[in-house]
């Protein structure tokens, strides 16, 4: 495997990552306003108080392997997803402070209002950046080479729209974990929906990214991938499958190990599709990574520093296991 290959893979595993583990901090502010009282969404923020923050150094740890291994990348989405990808930090901007200041605040509900708001903006950017991506970025000379609303379109405000019950689907399988009594009844109500609509959101895209990109419709009925390509759908089937299965039995662990199986499938799958495009479909990733020694000296580093994060970040949920009650965790 060269290094090119290998720093696709580390990018592509610490973005994973941060989608599933900010998504269940993002997908819990977007079911805030279910919460009944002042009291119950204390019990929310409370299930996430110890670990949101810790995520966000997995979005500066791929954002910074993007800039210094795959720079053309770097270059041509800050140009091209310029509205959306600060819309996204300004809703994580408002989703931090609005924590921060509502501990402490006398009156709540305009943190509350900012911590929902935030929360869904960013979510709701992330989706656009993702279709915005997906429908084509106009590339000449690896620089971009289109107007600054290209993003702007049906597809990438479907996707916008489609990853708001993601994290709630997430969210709503870390609080069966998390929490108990009246809480815990209506998350596994709110994952079911969640998990439906999901579903459905994922049958559009499927469809739908073919029409933007023919390749990919090559790509799923060619050899070598046909014969691996269509495992993820099937495992994603399978993993809505098992995750009703749980949420029926009112099981705590399975229901949120199947909601991340649902994202991994979706997430393998569009990676392979598209592989081996950095930039589909103009920059491969050999296009677009940095030189030879850049990659080897941040290689590196990575296996010094990479272990630790994850160790933290194993330890860090290890620590708060447990359910949280009104008095914090139960242990």
């Amino acid at each position: 495997m060269d290094l090119v290959t290998i720093w696709a893979a580390i990018v592509a595993l610490v973005m994973i990552l941060y989608v599933v583990l900010d998504g269940i901090a993002l997908g819990v502010g977007i079911l805030f306003p279910t919460a009944k009282d002042e009291k119950e969404k204390d019990l929310l923020m409370g299930t996430i108080a110890p670990v949101w923050d810790a995520n966000q150094t997995w979005l500066v740890f791929g954002g910074g392997a993007i800039f210094a291994c795959f720079p053309v990348v770097y270059g041509v989405l800050s140009s091209a997803l310029y509205i959306p990808l600060m819309t996204f930090l300004a809703g994580l901007i408002f989703r931090g402070v609005a924590f921060e200041f509502r501990a402490n605040a006398r009156s709540k509900e305009k943190w509350n209002r900012a911590f929902f708001g935030g929360s869904l903006l960013a979510v709701f950017s992330q989706g656009l950046t993702l279709g915005g991506i997906l429908t084509g970025i106009s590339v000449k000379g690896g620089h971009f080479a289109g107007g600054p609303l290209d993003w702007l379109n049906p597809f990438s405000v479907m996707v916008g729209v489609a990853l708001v019950p993601g994290y709630c689907l997430l969210a709503s399988c870390y609080l069966l974990l998390k929490t108990t009594g009246e809480v815990r009844e209506r998350a596994i109500r709110q994952a079911r929906l969640s998990a439906w609509a999901v579903m459905g959101f994922m049958a559009i895209v499927t469809v739908w990214t073919p029409i933007h990109y023919p390749i990919v419709l090559k790509h799923w009925f060619a050899p070598p991938r046909i014969y691996f390509v269509w495992t993820f759908p099937a495992f994603g089937l399978l993993s809505f499958l098992e995750l009703l299965g749980s949420l029926r039995k009112e099981r705590e662990v399975a229901p949120l190990l199947w909601a991340t199986g649902i994202f991994l499938s979706g997430y393998s799958g569009l990676v392979t599709s598209l592989y081996p495009y950095a930039i589909p479909t103009s920059v491969t990733i050999w296009e677009a990574a940095a030189q030879r020694e850049t990659l080897v000296f941040l290689l590196y580093g990575t296996c010094l520093v990479l272990p630790v994060v994850l160790g933290y970040l194993v330890y860090s949920y290890s620590l708060f296991r447990g359910k949280v009650t009104s008095d914090g965790y139960g242990h």
